[in-house]
């Protein structure tokens, strides 16, 4: 039987491990190998100082001798931090002695797949699997000109906005935020994207969302961009290209230097118009939704 705190790697010379404070420096290293790519791993550390209360959830450190190598954010999101196909099938050894809790597997293709190749088959059929999206990011100003009438939200704008989220979320996931009592949640975290300072859209001359887009998450490095979306009304209308831009810039300009975002392989007029706001390939992430 695996013991609480160590179990071996299936290499036979690593060992995996719970990561806690201490582990908080050696961690962030880890992450800074590529901070645009694991910006979400990077944020909750941050924010958490790696204390299991804080993260509803647990992350797993592989080492070589006393030295990280490898990391995975086990909790609704289950997110690899530069591993490779061995560290993620000793971080799947980890996961199988565990009731699963966890409602997305997302990161960069190969260690998500190595993951799933060893707990596919115990984990059950994923409601959603979206197997090559496009991980795309900035760091320049956009190519072309920011939308002027994308705005910084305020609390006020709630009862307008929090309809567009709701929107959004179901169109893009497939299920109502709102499902199985979860509303109040949903319309905390929009407020509390709102106080924070990373939900931006454009209304229109009757006070209706036609433009949105929030960051999820952010670090000083890069930020991640979430929830994009475009009244059905108004789309073909390039809204979404003049508001990327005004996302970008402001993003830059007020959290950090890089803005990231991924989106879906077959969502071509979105991935058209990021690349015309200057947003370039740097990785392709895989998402499995249960």
């Amino acid at each position: 039987m695996v013991t609480e705190q160590e179990t071996g790697n299936r290499a036979g010379s690593a060992q995996v491990r719970l990561l806690g404070p201490d582990d908080r420096d050696q961690f962030l290293a880890l992450t800074a190998r590529n901070p645009v790519v694991n910006v979400f791993a990077d944020y909750r550390a941050r924010i958490t100082n790696l204390e299991p209360r804080w993260l509803g959830g647990e992350v797993w450190g592989r080492f070589e001798g006393s030295t990280l190598v490898a990391g995975c954010h086990m909790g609704a999101n289950l997110v690899p931090v530069e591993c490779t196909g061995d560290d993620m099938a000793a971080f799947a050894d980890r996961a199988l002695t565990r009731v699963r809790s966890t409602a997305t597997i997302v990161g960069p293709h190969e260690p998500v797949a190595a993951f799933w190749d060893v707990v596919g088959d115990r984990w059950g059929t994923p409601r959603e699997a979206r197997w090559r999206q496009p991980h795309l990011q900035i760091d320049d100003d956009p190519a072309v000109r920011p939308d002027p009438h994308v705005r910084l939200t305020t609390r006020d704008d709630l009862p307008a906005l929090y309809p567009a989220c709701v929107a959004m979320y179901t169109e893009e996931v497939g299920v109502s935020p709102e499902a199985g009592g979860g509303k109040d949640y949903y319309r905390t975290r929009v407020q509390q994207l709102i106080s924070r300072g990373w939900s931006f859209a454009r209304f229109d001359e009757h006070g209706r969302v036609v433009f949105k887009a929030e960051v999820a998450c952010a670090t000083p490095y890069a930020a991640q961009v979430q929830g994009v979306y475009v009244d059905p009304e108004r789309r073909g209308e390039g809204l979404a290209v003049g508001g990327m831009a005004a996302v970008v810039q402001m993003v830059r300009q007020r959290i950090a230097p890089a803005v990231s975002l991924y989106v879906n392989e077959w969502n071509s007029p979105a991935r058209a118009a990021y690349a015309r706001v200057g947003f370039t390939e740097s990785a392709r992430f895989s998402t499995l939704m249960f």
